[in-house]
């Protein structure tokens, strides 16, 4: 293959950097492979436009609507690397035109899963909280700081969702042989008793789980999917884990459970970021705060360049991609995912 012919990728990956999903070894070896239009500093549409007709793939998630799609008459594939499918793209006409819809959710399955398991632990052995006391001088010794522990290790665990964080979360839990319930309407139960997990309506994990961890994704279905009765069904002292997606959870409800002390929670995404700072969730001490930080480390990211060069040399060898996450046609445009800041 000569560098004139070439499949030509345009580049706009905003809002992430070429730099921090390519390491240097893989961005060579993309443009060894493609033409790539790079397009990370100009934000003008007229300049993507102009490279649209010929372009074989998009890494972005920029605006494709149907006049855009049009006009993209060599488009095979449109590689989203900021993690969510937004509303911003006609789904139908890309499937129809066997325009492959890819997504790098797996990159961050694995650090979200591991950073999931330490609000866990912190939130039930009271790691964080016994460290803000000790910096205020009011810490407590030996049993006095334990009251409220609990063990990991063999307690009833619900998963809300089991995509791919459940999967990466699975492993490191059966570590601690945990009693294991899953709910996710999107698989039949047969389907989750083949990896040997035990499926249950969602009332009935709630009431019986110690610790809850929501991993599930924002969609028509589930935005608000633990709302006031649901957080009001779980047992006292119940660790909630959270994840995900903030709009899946009503934080009013988990507010007022959390404020009386009957629940725990780590909470790593919010319906506003940066969480405002007069914001009420702040003054709470069965909360362990995290900035929607579990997914978004370095090995994360690099693993999103590596995934993207990988598939778009499998789709132009005319293989099918291997490594991003496909684009359901049925569940693709019921997500309701916002950008992360």
């Amino acid at each position: 293959m000569t560098a004139d012919d070439r499949p030509l990728v345009i580049l706009q990956p905003a809002p992430q950097r070429p730099e921090r999903i390519f390491r240097p070894a893989v961005r060579a070896e993309l443009d060894r492979l493609f033409r790539v239009v790079d397009l990370s500093d100009d934000q003008d549409p007229a300049s993507f436009d102009r490279a649209l007709p010929e372009a074989f793939a998009v890494i972005g998630q920029p605006d494709l609507p149907t006049e855009r799609l049009a006009e993209a008459t060599a488009l095979r594939a449109i590689c989203n690397v900021e993690g969510n499918f937004f509303g911003n793209v006609d789904y139908p006409t890309a499937f129809a035109r066997g325009i492959h819809v890819l997504g790098c959710g797996p990159a961050y399955a694995q650090a979200v899963a591991e950073h999931a398991l330490g609000l866990a632990l912190d939130v039930a052995r009271g790691i964080s909280r016994e460290d803000r006391a000790f910096r205020s001088g009011t810490e407590r010794y030996v049993a006095d700081g334990n009251a409220d522990a609990v063990l990991l290790r063999g307690a009833r665990v619900g998963l809300i969702g089991y995509g791919n964080l459940g999967r990466a979360l699975r492993p490191l839990l059966e570590a601690f042989a945990v009693d294991l319930q899953v709910h996710d309407p999107w698989l039949p139960d047969r389907a989750l008793a083949e990896v040997g997990l035990v499926a249950a309506p969602l009332p009935e994990l709630l009431r019986r789980s110690q610790f809850v961890f929501v991993l599930a994704t924002v969609t028509s279905d589930s935005e608000h999917l633990l709302g006031a009765d649901q957080l009001a069904a779980l047992p006292d002292g119940t660790r909630l884990i959270l994840v995900s997606r903030a709009a899946v959870v009503d934080y009013d409800a988990l507010w007022s459970e959390l404020d009386a002390g009957r629940i725990l929670a780590g909470v790593d995404v919010w319906p506003e970021e940066p969480v405002p700072a007069d914001d009420p969730y702040r003054r709470l001490e069965g909360l362990v705060f995290s900035g929607h930080r579990a997914g978004g480390i370095p090995q994360a990211f690099e693993r999103i360049g590596e995934m993207v060069v990988d598939d778009l040399r499998q789709i132009a060898a005319g293989l099918p991609p291997v490594r991003m996450q496909v684009a359901a046609r049925e569940l693709v445009g019921r997500y309701r995912n916002r950008p992360v800041g």
